[in-house]
């Protein structure tokens, strides 16, 4: 449903793989039916901070780069352009190469002067220096949709525009077919690739589609003295004036101009206009609505600062083009977990049409997509996360930061807080400082223990890495390897598994072996047939047919529904409980004293389980520790949770006991070694070279299996120890092997126990002591592989 750039991307990827008996719906007239895709001015620039998106870029620019239409190219490679004007930018830009050179771009961090070389009608004097991408440029949107309709239909699909879909039939849990203003047609599958439209055909389906559409000024000016005589539609590179949310292109001797520096302008889209209505208006496409000239007055006074020819023209045609947002300004895609057959590829820009397109095919056609999509899966967003106000108001603030500079860790402002644990009020009371995470409030760090930061000597850091981080998390990982710490471990999804066929089920699900007795409690992964990895899992068994699993994303709640037996049962107990890790040299003795049951290690080894009572509070604790001490995660029942953090403060107060953040936590965790699924690992990577193959068991069948090979991995998640020990990186730099890019970084924190800085990176498979470096704000760390785990390798802390 939709023949825009989606629609026509999707049509052609399912053809070329088999998929024949494809039929594509369009309410307006093609080739240009009055969508997003209608309109778009067609930049692509590849780099970006997520690496899918780096991916789907890629595969768009090449992919277009090979169609044209009736002579006619797809793709103009003018390459881009990203200016800075302010240091701040500056910095950025400098990131931004960083991406470029750790996902395989090419791209640079150029002067003032070679901007005014590429681009003559710059003001050179604005400009501190940009950010040159050759091989990016402009798509053209329209042409690529006749391109590869045309092969979908040499191969047997059809296209039928002015078809409107006015409902979705279902049976059993699945889709079966389409209902139009002209007919029916019966289906196996149906794609929404409706855009801004998504959530009316949502609706029909009973599915929710969580993107809120807004409008976005675009205006062409009159023609230009300077660009007189241009026979070209385009010769110089794409401008992005990101410090003034700006980006400017050539049509012919015209300039383009769009604008994210306006209000937000959001749209209802069960209001908006059919084609013929919208043209009936006086509009030109339903997508297209009237340009506000009270909103483009500042675009436009910035515009001609930056380029002073413009005051010799005038905005000669404009108007505000609707397009989708999402609350974290991700794509859309998979399938629904409410209705079978029913498959998103929403909210996706032509910059990664192409690339969104084939991602869906090859989980369509084979059962998952080629690289990894689980920050686009449809299922992230929480129940809470998808009510209309807050898809409004998180989709308005991602148009507005659309070219923000943001920090990894920055959190949105509203609306907060949306999800707490029981613990909050006590939180707040030792000062927090609240980060966001699903929905979830994380504290970072705790003001009340700023005392005991004080004579830590630690290295001055960079603005960029002080930001939402604090000297507090030092004195916290301190207090954790010399005392004990409590950590609000609530966030980390929980599921419960019971029915007579529970052991065999996740037995066979995932691939370490689960067939011990009740107690006892088991690290494995998930994988999909390609042996990728989907998740990794804690399992907890606590009776014959009942098990608690630690899990990572509502994606696994899917996966394992989908293929449950008739006798097992599956629900989320995450909103319903709450966890505090006890971790650190002191835990046995703060637990110990509050409980008849022996925690001694004797009789409570690591990795078991254990259902007791902790003062007055009943919890599901397990021997575990991703810190890399001794200690539990407790579990109990919200309710009960306020009185469980209570008791356990009460009982450590002569201990020295302190409440420690998520900033601590990572910190400790990679001195440990600690994989994070979803940073770290992913389902583009095997558990052998992801470092986690001591958790699957060859001799026994589990999905996935076959597809493992015994041939050693020539990538690994590596662990790099920085030289300097004032040096910090973040996570996402470039790692070079004798001066050429070969990796990048995934996680990284300052190691407070080790007095470096430590990163994870994929990179080629390297002896331990070989040097590299990485790229942090254009300046070259030097780093050296080293052996793992970094701290404790013998585990005597963990298992006393």
């Amino acid at each position: 449903m939709g023949a825009g750039i989606v629609g026509c991307s999707l049509a052609d990827e399912l053809t070329a793989r088999g998929w024949t008996d494809v039929t594509v719906l369009e309410q307006g007239p093609l080739p240009a039916p009055g969508g997003s895709t209608s309109h778009a001015p067609g930049l692509v620039f590849r780099t970006s901070p997520s690496r899918t998106l780096a991916e789907f870029a890629r595969y768009t620019v090449e992919k277009f780069t090979s169609l044209d239409a009736d002579g006619a190219p797809c793709f103009t490679p003018v390459g881009g352009l990203e200016l800075a004007t302010t240091p701040e930018r500056l910095a950025e830009l400098h990131r931004r190469a960083g991406y470029a050179a750790a996902w395989g771009f090419r791209g640079e961090i150029v002067d003032a002067a070679r901007c005014k070389e590429l681009w003559p009608l710059l003001d050179e004097s604005r400009i501190l220096g940009g950010f040159h991408t050759p091989d990016d440029g402009i798509a053209h949107a329209l042409l690529a949709c006749r391109a590869q309709q045309d092969r979908a239909t040499a191969r047997g699909a059809r296209f039928l525009d002015r078809h409107t879909v006015t409902g979705i039939e279902r049976k059993d849990g699945r889709v079966t077919g389409v209902v139009t203003d002209r007919g029916a047609f019966p289906a196996d599958h149906v794609v929404s690739a409706a855009g801004f439209w998504g959530p009316v055909i949502g609706r029909m389906a009973g599915v929710d589609v969580p993107l809120q559409p807004l409008a976005h000024q675009y205006a062409r000016t009159a023609p230009l003295p300077g660009l007189a005589g241009a026979r070209a539609e385009a010769t110089r590179p794409i401008l992005r004036h990101q410090d003034r949310d700006l980006y400017v292109r050539e049509h012919g001797d015209r300039l383009g101009v769009g604008s994210y520096a306006h209000r937000p302008l959001p749209v209802d889209p069960f209001a908006v206009e059919p084609y013929d209505e919208a043209r009936a208006r006086g509009r030109a496409m339903p997508s297209s609505y009237p340009f506000t000239t009270e909103d483009w007055a500042p675009s436009w006074e910035d515009c001609c600062q930056l380029l002073p020819a413009l005051r010799e023209s005038a905005v000669d045609e404009g108007f505000n083009g609707v397009f989708s947002f999402t609350p974290d300004g991700m794509p859309l895609l998979g399938e629904s977990r409410r209705l079978r057959g029913f498959w998103l590829a929403e909210a996706v820009w032509v910059t990664h049409s192409a690339g969104a397109a084939r991602a869906v095919a090859e989980w369509m056609v084979d059962g998952r997509p080629g690289v990894d999509t689980h920050t686009c899966d449809l299922t992230r967003f929480e129940d809470a996360q998808r009510s209309p106000s807050y898809v409004r108001e998180r989709g308005c603030r991602q148009f507005v930061e659309v070219y923000d500079v943001l920090h990894p860790l920055q959190p949105p402002a509203r609306p907060r807080p949306l999800r707490v644990s029981p613990f909050h009020s006590r939180q707040r009371e030792l000062g927090a400082f609240f980060l966001e995470g699903g929905g979830w409030e994380r504290p970072h760090w705790y003001e009340a223990n700023a005392p005991l930061a004080e004579g830590i000597s630690l290295p001055e850091r960079d603005a960029w890495s002080a930001r939402y981080w604090s000297p507090i998390a030092a004195a916290e990982a301190h207090a954790t390897r010399e005392r004990v710490a409590l950590y609000d471990m609530t966030p980390l999804r929980r599921l419960e598994v019971t029915g007579p066929g529970a052991l065999a089920f996740l037995d066979r699900m995932t691939t370490n072996n689960l067939r011990k007795r009740p107690g006892a409690v088991t690290y494995t992964l998930l994988l999909d047939e390609r042996g990728g990895l989907r998740s990794d899992l804690t399992v907890a068994r606590l009776d014959v047919d009942r098990f608690q699993i630690g899990a990572n994303s509502p994606a696994d709640l899917d996966w394992l529904t989908r293929h449950a037996p008739d006798d097992v049962s599956i629900r989320d107990i995450t909103s319903g409980t709450c966890c505090v890790g006890v971790w650190g040299p002191l835990a046995r003795a703060l637990v110990q004293p509050l409980t008849d049951d022996d925690f001694s290690h004797r009789a409570f080894g690591y990795f078991r389980a254990k259902e007791t009572y902790l003062g007055p509070v009943p919890v599901t604790a397990l021997r575990l520790s991703y810190v890399g001490e001794l200690g539990w995660e407790l579990y109990t029942t919200a309710d009960l949770g306020l009185c469980l953090w209570d008791t356990l403060w009460e009982a450590g107060r002569d201990l020295g006991v302190v409440a420690a953040g998520r900033s601590a936590f990572n910190s400790l965790r990679l001195e440990k070694g600690y994989r994070a699924w979803g940073t770290d690992m992913t389902v583009e990577h095997d558990p052998f070279e992801a470092g986690v193959g001591f958790a699957v068991r060859m001799e026994k069948e589990f999905v996935g299996r076959a597809a493992l090979s015994a041939v050693p991995p020539a990538r690994r998640l590596t662990p790099l120890l920085l030289d300097d020990p004032a040096a910090v990186v973040l996570g996402q730099e470039p790692v070079y092997v004798d001066g050429v890019p070969a990796g990048y970084v995934t996680s990284a924190s300052y190691g407070y126990t080790l007095g470096r800085c430590v990163a994870y990176a994929w990179l080629p498979t390297l002896p331990t002591g070989t040097a590299v470096h990485l790229a942090y704000l254009g300046e070259k760390i030097a780093a050296t592989v080293a052996d793992e785990p970094l701290f404790d390798p013998e585990m005597t802390r963990i298992r006393r």
